[in-house]
């Protein structure tokens, strides 16, 4: 099959769950002797050419130069419209078998619909999480907008996959029906390869420092945990609009020198060695469409502790045998880390064992494959 994946994010110039999805099914599809696409920003910036480059067996085309995907700590609105615009062009030139696009940011969306039209290729919209009333939240009056785009993306294609059974659920709501949940996976191998690090921690978190991650509660947890434990020592990886406040909140509390801050790192396996150094993984998030992060920490025998909120589907993987779910409050999340710590040898086969029902080569590779050949 020629399959062609559309999102502006590309792995692994861009780190996080969507474009960490595209990578490992398509590249696991160029393996298995399919002719795999990749339509994103050209974020390879020593080469200027628009020409496109393969990397692990992916063709990957960049439609535009690098823009802030972020502004005022907000996915940037200007960049999905000028990405959707400068996407048809480079799109329009070839015929694939499938486009699948991820849905957001919407715009780009309608644009592979044009191209399904015109070039008869199916189209597959993946959905990592569906923002409904959120919009107002995220964007005040203007989120009624946003409202409407979403609405109107579940309507451009029958063939749409779900990435979990709480997003699928919301689809539903918008009226969308035959909706296939193929979930997000891990490498467990490449995992189970990595050495930890000498240097070792008591809790830890890898992710985007966005407001909704909710670190502050963390650092909050942290400074009471201190005052049983005083030499906790917590790491924080990532960066983002939030670090800056975050900084000053581990100086207000006292507890910069339990905090770490590492900031933002390339190498996947540096974040692994990490977590395998560490001894309970925390995930304060309360929107999350999937959270591949929360499985890594499990494949490396960490419990989990992630926060009961109904945009948060990493609760739909955690269960007593590999973390906790509890209130997105310090105390509450203080608490359960303290049990983690006591926990945690018990529970590692458990959570290790949860992880690799995940594993990209198990079975969600072939889930994937066999949904692509039905439509063609």
């Amino acid at each position: 099959m020629k399959i062609a994946f559309v999102y502006d994010a590309v792995y692994p110039w861009v780190k996080g769950g969507a474009e960490k999805r595209v990578y490992e099914i398509g590249r696991r599809l160029a393996d298995r002797g399919h002719e795999v696409h990749w339509y994103g920003v050209r974020w390879w910036f020593n080469d200027n050419s628009d020409k496109p480059i393969e990397h692990d067996g992916i063709i990957l085309h960049g439609v535009c130069e690098p823009m802030q995907l972020y502004v005022d700590g907000r996915r940037s609105i200007k960049e999905a419209i000028y990405f959707a615009n400068k996407l048809l062009p480079k799109l329009v030139k070839e015929r694939f078998d499938i486009i699948d696009c991820q849905e957001f940011p919407y715009f780009p969306c309608f644009t592979a619909k044009v191209h399904s039209l015109l070039r008869r290729s199916k189209l597959i919209i993946t959905w990592h999480e569906i923002w409904g009333k959120y919009w107002f939240e995220y964007l005040g009056t203007k989120g009624f907008f946003g409202c409407i785009v979403e609405r109107l993306t579940a309507k451009l294609t029958d063939k749409n996959i779900a990435v979990s059974e709480r997003t699928k659920k919301d689809l539903e709501k918008l009226g969308v029906r035959d909706i296939k949940v193929i979930s997000n996976g891990i490498d467990f191998r490449k995992i189970d390869n990595v050495k930890p690090l000498k240097e070792e921690s008591d809790v830890i978190f890898a992710g985007r420092l966005i407001k909704e991650k909710n670190l502050d509660v963390l650092i909050k947890a942290i400074a009471l945990i201190k005052k049983e434990i005083p030499d906790t020592k917590c790491v924080i990886i990532g960066d983002g609009p939030e670090k800056e406040r975050l900084k000053r909140l581990t100086k207000e509390l006292k507890v910069e020198n339990n905090i770490k801050l590492v900031g933002f790192l390339e190498k996947y396996e540096d974040v692994i060695a990490y977590m395998k150094s560490s001894k309970v993984f925390v995930l304060p998030s309360t929107r999350e469409g999937f959270g591949i992060v929360a499985l890594e920490a499990n494949a490396c025998g960490l419990p989990v502790v992630t926060v009961n909120n109904r945009r948060n589907a990493t609760c739909d993987f955690i269960t007593n045998e590999n973390g906790f779910i509890c209130e997105p409050l310090d105390r509450d999340i203080a608490e359960n880390i303290l049990v983690g710590f006591e926990m945690r040898k018990s529970m590692r086969k458990k959570c290790v064992r949860n992880a690799m029902k995940y594993d990209w080569n198990n079975k969600i590779i072939y889930i994937v494959e066999s949904f692509y050949r039905n439509l063609v």
